[in-house]
């Protein structure tokens, strides 16, 4: 109901909206500081000082929110009603042509060895090696009884696949142990409608790790995130919103994509991204930029370097304030603490700059003063609302 809502308050003018989503940037105390807290960030802290600032919870309190949910939250959709394969998002990511009836797998390469999978990652191969054992694979794997395959790489260890052929459905557990050192899993299906999936899917991957045999140290493949194309209403129709995506790793092109905005090519660094923004800043009325390091590194564990990664986006951060741009948001759509190297249910800090938004008691980007901020603890699918709004582009409701 409060989609249909917004919808109908939108206005259009020309003010331009910036999202800058630093991925997984929450965290926890290590030494008495969190990531954020660690690092030299003075065009962060002095940015927040002139914003409203505050927490985000993204699904639900005590829920770890996946990247997928994670980012549709911050564009309004509600996670819990749009439930979202990764596959989908990782195909459409790296350009695959997904149609109806598809089904979109996200692929992980991995290491196994004396029958359990020691690396899930296969040590984050580089992307070019990832192209080398694609190639082998769609050579040699282009149909599995009246099924096609399509595989495409993605970055390091990642690529999609798309399965074509009738009676292919999304309902399947994943194929992955979750962690290393443990026994690879097959993909079940979770009804009866899935049974054609799963045959299809571990016979894939018996296939590729046949295939694979004899590379180190990615030679098998794990398999997740399944999923058909969703109906889901584009940014456009629901916001009025002329929107393109920044972002170099193809899940978050996927997302952006998905919900109908233009993905633009940022190059690999931080920099380089914030000038494809700034490149393209008066073409479109809202820019999704995404930097994905800080969540990288803390996946990896590594405190330090994830305090690196967010001293990076600082020392940018100055090329997106040059546009001056009328609404700027900065947050993550995740926590992921170096200490949990993992994805965590913690709110992540928030602010939106304008001139429109009230300067609150937040002095610096960290989760204690955000916590301190005028927004309180919101939930994700109220950003978009906030960001309308102070770009002026919601009317009064009710007389």
């Amino acid at each position: 109901m409060i989609e249909d809502l917004i919808t109908s308050l939108v206005i259009k003018n020309k003010k331009r909206i910036i999202l800058l989503v630093m991925d997984g940037v929450g965290g926890l105390q290590v030494g008495g500081q969190t990531e954020l807290e660690a690092a030299n960030t003075p065009n962060l802290d002095s940015l927040a000082s002139d914003s409203s600032c505050g927490l985000m919870t993204l699904v639900s309190e005590g829920i770890t929110p996946g990247s997928g949910p994670g980012h549709l939250s911050l564009f309004g959709y509600n996670p819990l009603k749009y439930q979202i394969g990764r596959g989908i998002l990782e195909a459409l990511g790296v350009d695959l042509d997904v149609q109806q009836g598809d089904l979109a797998v996200r692929g992980n390469f991995a290491t196994l060895e004396n029958g359990v999978i020691k690396d899930r990652r296969a040590g984050r191969i580089p992307t070019e090696k990832n192209k080398v054992l694609v190639e082998i694979i769609q050579n040699n794997i282009r149909q599995i009884e009246d099924v096609k395959v399509l595989i495409q790489s993605g970055k390091e260890h990642r690529f999609a696949v798309i399965f074509r052929g009738p009676d292919l459905n999304e309902g399947l557990s994943d194929a992955d142990p979750q962690q290393d050192n443990q026994p690879p899993v097959p993909a079940k299906a979770l009804n009866p409608k899935a049974r054609k999936s799963e045959h299809i899917i571990n016979r894939f991957i018996e296939m590729v790790t046949e295939l694979l045999a004899q590379e180190k140290p990615a030679n098998t493949v794990l398999m997740r995130g399944y999923s058909n194309y969703p109906p889901i209403n584009h940014f456009e129709e629901r916001y009025g919103l002329n929107a393109a995506a920044v972002a170099t790793y193809p899940m978050y092109r996927g997302l952006a994509r998905l919900v109908g905005m233009k993905t633009l090519h940022g190059g690999e660094t931080i920099e380089s991204a914030f000038l494809a923004a700034q490149k393209n800043y008066s073409s479109y009325d809202f820019l999704f930029v995404h930097v994905k390091k800080t969540d990288s590194m803390g996946e990896d564990g590594n405190f330090i370097e994830k305090v690196h990664e967010i001293e990076k986006v600082d020392k940018a951060l100055p090329i997106l304030l040059e546009m001056n741009p009328d609404v700027l948001a900065i947050t993550g759509d995740h926590s992921t603490p170096a200490k949990l190297a993992a994805h965590s249910w913690h709110p992540t800090p928030l602010l939106i700059h304008g001139p429109y938004a009230i300067a609150d008691y937040a002095r610096r980007f960290t989760e204690k003063e955000c916590s301190r901020g005028i927004l309180g603890n919101i939930h994700a699918t109220e950003l978009m609302p906030l960001l309308l709004a102070n770009s002026l582009r919601l009317k009064k409701y009710g007389a």
